[in-house]
């Protein structure tokens, strides 16, 4: 797919006889937030330190923009703007400082670079307060606006709002969605709180002790997890007719040939049995159903919970 800004195939991180990460398969589209989405240790830290060089890849690959990254590092990597772990600042600087050291180490040529980017995250400029005294909150603010100074395409955030307070939190959402559906930023952001990630991804991964469980749109995932009719039944090609002639414009959706959900909860589920039965289809089982999206996470985790 040629709009896939980061595509792994089989991506694998082996420490010693510990497999950190499990053959993953991401799939991060242009212009969109993808919510890495797991546990402390699942492994998702490991898998953008792949992404960006950070740690070697024991098997598998990496692309990003279309290209394999080995052996286009230089080509590649001034496209990136990333936070891994706690971001590093000098304490006795302040916030201003500090950008335009990362400046010229980036070799970053635009002037006004620095405030820019401090605009853009809703930091003063060249203010006199130092980076010892910034709370946490302003030190991921900061963290933030030295990953997009030089005006990246892609952003690799990892735990960006971990700490945070709840204004903190919903701060940093607003402009992380601005940077994506203003300035087309395509952002892959790792969290181990489902919460967030429900209101700020896209589409989602999740992993769970290095493995990918799951890859999909937010609003699939969303879809699936609403409250629904199920109707397990001998044939769903034949009860989509029947539900379609009989209910008109229901809306449904079929697993397999088996399965199927209706998410027109307010049906008559009597008469739509009778009709199935009438109409010689086997009805083996009909219930509503209404599980949230933690208890799809504690059923595909088996049974561990996410924040």
């Amino acid at each position: 797919m040629n709009d896939l800004v980061i595509k792994t195939e089989n991506l694998t991180k082996i420490y010693g006889e510990q497999k950190a990460v499990k053959s993953v398969n991401l799939h991060v589209k242009k212009g969109r937030i993808y919510g890495l989405l797991g546990r402390n240790g699942a492994g998702k830290t490991t898998i953008m330190k792949m992404i960006l060089g950070l740690t070697s890849i024991t098997s598998g690959e990496v692309q990003v923009f279309g290209k394999n990254i080995k052996g286009q590092e230089k080509r590649i990597y001034p496209r990136i703007g990333a936070i891994i772990e706690t971001p590093g600042f000098y304490p006795n600087l302040t916030g201003t400082e500090n950008l335009e050291i990362f400046a010229k180490l980036r070799g970053t040529s635009r002037p006004d670079a620095v405030k820019n980017a401090l605009d853009v995250v809703g930091l003063p400029y060249r203010d006199k307060k130092l980076f010892s005294k910034y709370s946490l909150g302003m030190k991921q603010r900061l963290g933030i606006a030295n990953a997009i100074m030089h005006d990246p395409e892609l952003l690799i955030l990892d735990e960006p709002i971990n700490g945070l307070d709840p204004i903190g939190i919903a701060e940093i959402r607003k402009f992380l969605q601005d940077l994506s559906k203003e300035r087309g930023k395509t952002i892959l952001i790792s969290s181990h709180i489902l919460s967030e990630i429900d209101l700020l991804a896209d589409d989602i991964g999740i992993i769970h002790e290095g493995n990918l469980l799951e890859e999909s749109s937010m609003d699939e995932l969303r879809k699936k997890n609403q409250k629904y009719v199920l109707f397990r039944v001998s044939s769903t090609v034949t009860a989509a007719r029947i539900l379609e002639q009989k209910c008109g414009g229901v809306n449904y959706l079929i697993e397999d040939d088996n399965v199927m959900r209706v998410y027109d909860t307010d049906i008559d589920l009597s008469r739509i049995n009778q009709e199935f039965i009438t109409n010689n289809i086997g009805v083996y089982e009909s219930r509503v159903c209404d599980e949230s999206l933690e208890d799809y996470f504690k059923e595909i985790t088996g049974g561990v919970g996410i924040a």
